[in-house]
């Protein structure tokens, strides 16, 4: 057995990409996307014209419905391969607006029911933030489920546990990052890797957390530098992989241990906490990592938004 298949096992496996034809190998239940992975795949030649299609079939609507018109083009298409869920995100843009996120949100929904997609087959993506949480909290409400986006703190996952998101997407490969920068040329590799990665124990932290109290909010650690950080937390609800690591797991026979335990986690001594606004926006705060991996991220999905939506512009 290869180490992706004994991974499926343990952990739900779900495919990192909108290179929808690269799934199938693999084999994932869920998928997901963003305007990153999106703008990747529309500079390919066989997705070119998923998006010229989609330019000329609603030419004259705004950008903002082209935009979501694509992604859940890109999502149908990847739901006709996998069994599961598809991600598709919300504008990076309305990450501090929720009523905007709720809007954003319901459209997209509209958009895969016109399509013949059942609500219960998509996460609808949310930046973590908390204008972004409180958004998710009335989304679940109205039956449309939530996937916690840009999640890099454990104040950030206990609010989105608080408000009842479905799932929760922490990023293990950017918090690596940060922390390997920040060290400089003091970084040891070697010690860092496996249990001792920075992004493999804030979503350990969180997982056991989330156990011990019998939170339902799903797991799904993301965004992996490397085939050690997956293995290292074999276990968790979902890891959502790039087609590039889920080879490597696939190439790879060695024997994969569970890393994450449920059973365990309920056993700890984990005190319960709650945030409101004032704890959470300090808490945030006083964690320069998480603060400054957000604000990151959220430009950074704004700018590959633009880049997508200039490419409408011209299609």
């Amino acid at each position: 057995m290869n180490q992706l298949d004994a991974l499926k096992q343990l952990t739900t496996v779900v495919a990192d990409t909108g290179d929808f034809r690269q799934m199938v190998q693999y084999q994932p239940r869920d998928a997901t996307t963003n305007p990153s992975l999106i703008l990747k795949a529309v500079q390919k030649p066989e997705y070119a014209p998923l998006l010229k299609d989609t330019v000329a079939a609603h030419r004259g609507e705004p950008l903002d419905e082209l935009m979501d018109r694509l992604l859940v083009r890109f999502g149908t298409e990847i739901l006709s391969i996998i069994p599961g869920r598809v991600s598709t995100e919300v504008d990076a843009r309305l990450s501090f607006d929720a009523d905007a996120t709720c809007a954003r949100a319901e459209r997209l929904i509209a958009l895969y029911r016109a399509a013949g997609v059942p609500a219960e087959r998509v996460l609808i993506k949310v930046s973590s933030t908390w204008e972004g949480i409180r958004a998710a909290e009335r989304l679940e409400q109205r039956g449309i489920r939530c996937n916690m986006t840009l999640l890099f703190s454990f104040c950030q996952a206990v609010a989105s546990g608080q408000a009842g998101a479905q799932l929760i997407s922490p990023f293990v490969g950017r918090i690596y990052d940060w922390y390997k920068k920040a060290a400089g040329t003091s970084w040891d590799e070697a010690a860092m890797a496996g249990a001792n990665d920075p992004g493999v124990q804030s979503v350990t932290r969180i997982f056991n957390y989330y156990k011990r109290h019998g939170i339902t909010t799903e797991v799904m650690g993301a965004s992996f530098r490397n085939i050690g950080q997956i293995r290292a937390l074999a276990g968790c609800d979902l890891l959502t992989i790039s087609p590039e690591l889920l080879a490597q797991l696939a190439a790879s026979d060695d024997a994969l241990p569970r890393a994450l335990d449920a059973e365990a986690a309920r056993a700890l001594d984990l005190p319960e906490v709650h945030y409101d606004e004032p704890a959470f926006r300090l808490t945030l705060n006083q964690d320069a990592m998480a603060t400054e991996k957000l604000a990151e991220g959220i430009r950074a999905f704004i700018a590959d938004a633009e880049k997508l939506e200039a490419l409408m512009q011209t299609a």
